[in-house]
């Protein structure tokens, strides 16, 4: 009989949203055999070599790691099949070749931050709040060879506040997804040691579905063309990473040149453009209230106290 001590998993995964399944997996007792996750890259100023989140927690707990260039090169796949896995993990890594995902006996399995299938793509969490959905989730699907298209297993669904940013919603779906992690486990190992097909279903294509592209910097500029509550979305979306930032604004706005460039993480819709001691700018149904932002070259901070320093210097 298959239980967790001896099914031989390779967990595949790369940020910080990665690390809490790999952690449960390992305190829950989990036969983790290896971790796949991305090679060291150079960062910072001194450009030295960083490692992966997931790398610097299977350091912590003696894993053994595989960080291949190439993922279809015949060194790398050798030494995975050495591992003779029975499954493999995938959350946040990347897109696997066939080879490599068809490779153990029982599959391979991702964790994706959204209700497939809507939001397939490299930045789920930020579209979901961009758009100004009130739930998301996240659901465990088997690999197939479209991406983010496979059956899903077990999906489980979160509300998203008025107010919360991409931020807490991604740490509480890191936390939730961790857990569905081990479920799809088990429900794996349950279903093999009956001798039945793990119950899935097929995602539905026919609906409207919202896609989840990678964010870049031109994703990140306000468009003060949109209405105050399609703006605050934009950067409750991306607040505090990688944030939204000011492209341009009205040309006659006193503070036009001084915020071009600024990033900005928190905004209200304003009632009206008289509220003083307030960083107020004109959008198509009404105002935005800018709260917290950081100009270029400068610390992040909030308006009040950016134009106490404007008065003081003035």
């Amino acid at each position: 009989m298959l239980n967790k001590q001896s099914i031989r998993i390779i967990y595949m995964g790369t940020p910080d949203f990665a690390v809490e399944s790999l952690r449960a997996l390992v305190w829950g007792g989990y036969n983790v055999v290896a971790v796949v996750t991305m090679p060291d890259k150079p960062a910072g100023r001194g450009h030295q070599l960083q490692y992966s989140a997931v790398k610097q927690y299977a350091l912590s707990v003696g894993l053994p790691l595989l960080q291949p260039e190439r993922l279809k090169d015949e060194s790398f796949l050798q030494e995975l099949r050495s591992y003779r896995a029975d499954l493999q993990i995938v959350v946040a890594f990347r897109m696997l070749p066939e080879v490599v995902w068809s490779m153990p006996r029982l599959g391979t399995f991702n964790l994706h931050a959204s209700l497939l299938p809507q939001y397939r793509g490299a930045a789920p969490i930020n579209w979901a709040v961009m758009n100004g959905d009130t739930e998301t989730g996240a659901t465990t699907f088997m690999l197939q060879h479209e991406i983010d298209t496979g059956n899903i297993i077990l999906q489980q669904r979160i509300p998203i506040a008025p107010n919360e940013n991409v931020g807490s919603v991604h740490d509480r779906l890191m936390t939730m997804g961790a857990g569905l992690v081990t479920q799809t486990v088990d429900a794996i190992i349950e279903a093999e040691n009956n001798g039945v097909a793990l119950p899935t279903i097929p995602q539905d294509n026919a609906q409207d579905l919202r896609p989840a592209p990678k964010i870049f910097k031109d994703t990140c500029a306000i468009d003060f063309s949109r209405t105050a509550e399609q703006i605050r979305n934009h950067v409750r979306g991306l607040s505090p990473y990688p944030a939204a930032w000011i492209s341009d604004m009205p040309a006659n706005h006193p503070l036009a040149e001084l915020l071009k460039g600024a990033k900005v993480y928190e905004v209200a819709i304003a009632q009206s453009a008289e509220q003083k001691g307030h960083i107020i700018i004109p959008c198509a149904d009404g105002y935005v209230d800018v709260l917290e932002l950081q100009l270029p070259g400068k610390k992040r901070m909030n308006a009040a106290a950016l134009l106490n320093g404007l008065k003081n210097k003035s």
